[in-house]
């Protein structure tokens, strides 16, 4: 997935969210670790909103959620929280989500080039065959809803996967295209490290989810 990313989150056109340091400025400031626990709270509430509501209409709004709010307001809530937590992982469901229906033709064009190499995580994302652009963005919606009607756990790993097979087709493209052109070689290269570090990032995750320790 092409652009500029922090641990593999597309960062949308937006003011930079308040780091903790940015708030001792302020006389008075909001306190960071409020923004924490509001950004856990939030994460809370809106999985366990809708698991517990088991109705197609609330899951379709919480898929739709960026949709209807812009990225950038998941990203004020979630963007700056631990990779390895609740809203961490949040975060990364939705960023993949978007940056799928963003450019779902080239994300397919990575999957496609990747998956005969990555049997397993192919079969683990579950894009239907062949790869093509309204698979990606059917692939992106349908695990995305599980998270709030399925197995949570299993929609991080579903998407860990997905990143797993979208890492290595860049990697492949970014062999095929070095010596035409080397920034682009390397600026693939870079993303598919950081697609990478993201499935470790939801991988950690699920196990932790299934502990009953994912906060």
């Amino acid at each position: 997935m092409d652009g500029d990313y922090t641990n593999n989150s597309p960062r949308p056109h937006k003011p930079k969210p308040f780091a903790p340091a940015d708030f001792e400025v302020f006389a008075g400031g909001v306190d960071p670790s409020r923004v924490s626990e509001a950004a856990h709270m939030a994460a809370h509430a809106l999985v366990h909103h809708g698991r517990d509501a088991d109705d197609p209409d609330v899951t379709r709004r919480l898929v739709e959620l960026a949709d209807q709010q812009g990225l950038e307001a998941i990203a004020e809530m979630w963007a700056e929280s631990p990779a390895r937590s609740l809203p961490g992982a949040l975060w990364r469901l939705y960023a993949l989500r978007a940056a799928t229906q963003q450019n779902p033709e080239r994300i397919a064009a990575y999957f496609a080039s990747g998956k005969e190499v990555a049997q397993v995580s192919k079969v683990v994302a579950g894009v239907a065959e062949p790869p093509g652009a309204t698979e990606m963005t059917t692939m992106a919606n349908t695990i995305l809803s599980g998270a709030f009607e399925g197995d949570f756990d299993v929609a991080l790993e579903r998407f860990a996967a997905f990143c797993r097979v979208v890492a290595l087709g860049q990697a492949n493209h970014a062999d095929d295209t070095e010596l035409a052109n080397g920034p682009h070689a390397s600026r693939l290269t870079r993303n598919s490290h950081q697609l990478i570090k993201t499935a470790e990032d939801l991988e950690h995750a699920a196990a932790s989810w299934r502990r009953g320790e994912l906060d």
